[in-house]
């Protein structure tokens, strides 16, 4: 348990340069007093004294804002910056050289028993914000964007953001469109791809209604179909009203 104090010292320099002293780190990170209550009450808890090791880590979450149940397995070299709002579940498994920011949840998603939290692979960073919850397995050398919400397995070398999260980088390659100053979607030409569509459907749907039509004149089944070209053609609308009304006229009289 000890023998991790000195490279808990250490990954504080080594990710935060902001740090000037072991002092400054020892008597003012509380990332670091929250590690340390950690290693002391999980050690309890391993020997089933459970009380004892939740009275340390509730007074350790009293202090640093930190909250890390006695029962979660931490790692080698974890840092946890700022810290404040760090919630991590008791069957919470998390590797080596890990990074977390404030406001992190490593949690379950329900009432279930057993493994219900999730397990943290090696040289994992967790931006802040992030939730990630449920019973499965972030890879190695992946990255957790802020506010991002996990809900199910990532694997090695990816990155996730966004609410659910979605893998937008793998083996440093990036997954899916990319949207950027070049290939923004243009409102413009999808309203004209609206507008054509609906024209299209309207066009249609005159065909069947003309063509289902029983005893109709053969001159109005003409002149449906013209009509809705024509009209896509920018015709005013009196116009073939009066030109369909005449065609009606004549074919009734050459019926007579």
């Amino acid at each position: 348990m000890f023998r991790h104090f000195r490279s808990d010292v250490k990954t504080v320099f080594e990710n935060d340069p902001a740090a000037r002293s072991r002092f400054e780190v020892i008597f003012t990170y509380s990332g670091v007093h929250a590690i340390w209550a950690h290693r002391v009450s999980h050690a309890l808890y391993r020997r089933k004294w459970f009380t004892l090791a939740r009275i340390i880590s509730q007074t350790s979450r009293f202090f640093t804002g930190i909250e890390i149940h006695p029962g979660a397995t931490i790692g080698q070299r974890l840092f946890i910056d700022h810290g404040m709002g760090v919630v991590i579940g008791e069957t919470c498994e998390i590797g080596d050289d890990v990074v977390i920011y404030q406001g992190v949840t490593l949690g379950g998603t329900g009432k279930e028993k057993g493994k219900r939290h999730p397990t943290i692979g090696n040289n994992v960073v967790i931006g802040s914000g992030a939730k990630v919850l449920g019973s499965f397995r972030v890879g190695d050398n992946s990255n957790i964007g802020s506010n991002a919400v996990v809900l199910r397995e990532v694997p090695d070398n990816c990155t996730v953001v966004g609410n659910p999260g979605r893998v937008v980088r793998r083996n440093g390659e990036r997954v899916g469109d990319r949207l950027d100053h070049t290939q923004l979607p243009d409102p413009v030409i999808e309203m004209f791809r609206a507008m054509q569509g609906e024209i299209n459907g309207l066009k249609d749907e005159v065909g069947r209604l003309t063509s289902a039509g029983e005893g109709a004149p053969a001159t109005v089944r003409a002149i449906a179909p013209a009509k809705a070209e024509n009209g896509a053609q920018g015709r005013p609308a009196n116009e073939v009203k009066e030109t369909m009304q005449k065609e009606l006229q004549e074919g009734g009289k050459s019926k007579v």
